[in-house]
């Protein structure tokens, strides 16, 4: 996609949202999950159990000392490593206001999650995370990591986050693209990343 081309959709969508803004209805207060229990117990293990059957991967990254290591074992031809993680640097750092375009000779995409859902096996990623949102889909593989303290019982308990109702792009991820819609046929990638893997690594720990 040319500059000229992003540069008219974006405006495009910004018409659209300003036309939505001005007509005139009356904004509707959020409806109110007080008191609603959890489904799930905060659990790393039943997390990782749930992401690997949605198709994604877990790996246990206490104890690594070397992130960049970790990910170059788990995809060894990999050949851009495009990182949104200040714990891996990759082969290529992602820069805020970067055309997604650029993005489209990535092997291996790294970013860290804001939270994950145990309930779904899901990692939420927003604006701030990603940093080019486009890292989350045209990346062949995406290893995210996540932090066990920000893990959340349920989408009821997401929709109470503030970081869920406030992030202008938001989006969960449970496992990497896949379809079958073919003779029912399961194809992974076909519409996004090839796969997905989860490392499980504290934000502030000195060696993760």
């Amino acid at each position: 996609m040319s500059a000229a081309s992003a540069a008219s959709i974006l405006h495009s969508r910004a018409d659209v949202l300003a036309r939505l803004r001005a007509s005139g209805r009356a904004r509707l207060p959020l409806p109110e999950l007080a008191g609603l229990p959890e489904s799930v117990a905060v659990s790393l293990p039943t997390f990782a159990d749930n992401l690997v059957r949605m198709g994604g991967n877990f790996v246990d990254g206490t104890g690594e000392a070397d992130l960049d290591a970790l990910v170059a074992r788990l995809h060894p031809p990999a050949r851009v490593i495009a990182s949104a993680a200040r714990e891996v640097r990759g082969t290529r750092v992602v820069v805020r206001g970067s055309a997604p375009g650029s993005l489209d000779d990535v092997d291996v995409g790294v970013v860290r999650a804001a939270c994950g859902v145990v309930e779904t096996g899901s990692v939420l990623l927003t604006d701030q995370e990603l940093v080019v949102n486009a890292l989350a889909f045209l990346s062949q593989h995406l290893v995210v990591l996540l932090d066990p303290a920000a893990l959340l019982s349920d989408l009821h308990a997401l929709y109470r986050r503030g970081v869920f109702l406030s992030a202008p792009y938001a989006v969960l991820l449970s496992g990497p693209s896949a379809t079958a819609d073919i003779e029912g046929v399961l194809v992974r990638g076909a519409q996004g990343v090839r796969s997905l893997t989860v490392i499980a690594c504290p934000v502030l720990a000195a060696k993760c």
